[in-house]
């Protein structure tokens, strides 16, 4: 027998709220296109949905904590494009061109959300800042773990695979920005595929 509460079940009454709380995070995102987190409110978040003001706080305290949800939702989805690309098999050319590919079809995907981090990586939310470092330094752990065995990584220290590791991750946001703003998306992947190209000659240089 299932549970009910009031007139409706409570498992109905859960896919409604959750439905609530992404169409909240979809309308944020979408008026987040034209401007900043610090100067969204939440009643043009819940006048969008077509909720009362209350309704945003069942789901949300503030701004803020709608901003960290909509960190971990863009991001989130980053970590299969991620982990396709550490998967890379092949020689340096083969994995540049994958990578490259994979963060323009990321883009292409989710630009709304690139948008977002894009802007609000530096932005005046600090919850929100704090997020976007916490994941993308995640993102670098992951990285430098799966270089740490390769056979490229004998000789290295720790924290300079980090460090390389990083690089490719600000690159990545780089590039993934650069397509959110081109119209010419050739040149800008060309472009990506030349750095990264460089930064694979200084990482085989690096213990000279």
């Amino acid at each position: 027998m299932s549970h009910v509460l009031g007139s409706r079940p409570v498992g109905v009454r859960q896919a409604q709220k959750q439905k609530t709380r992404q169409a909240l995070l979809d309308a944020a995102l979408r008026l987040l296109e034209e401007q900043s987190l610090s100067s969204l409110g939440l009643r043009e978040v819940t006048r969008a949905v077509g909720v009362v003001p209350t309704a945003f706080y069942r789901h949300f305290r503030d701004t803020a904590e709608l901003g960290v949800a909509l960190v971990e939702e863009a991001l989130g989805s980053l970590h299969t494009t991620l982990a396709a690309m550490l998967a890379a098999t092949g020689d340096g050319e083969e994995r540049v061109a994958g990578t490259v590919q994979l963060i323009a079809s990321y883009v292409r995907a989710y630009p709304a959300h690139v948008r977002f981090i894009a802007r609000e990586r530096h932005g005046g939310v600090k919850a929100v800042r704090e997020a976007i470092g916490g994941q993308l330094a995640l993102f670098a752990r992951e990285v430098a773990d799966r270089f740490a065995t390769e056979p490229r990584a004998a000789g290295w220290r720790e924290e300079d695979l980090l460090m390389l590791a990083r690089t490719y991750v600000d690159h990545m946001v780089m590039t993934a920005s650069a397509l959110l703003e081109t119209d010419d998306e050739q040149q800008v992947t060309s472009t990506a595929r030349h750095q990264l190209r460089l930064i694979g000659l200084g990482r085989d240089h690096w213990l000279d």
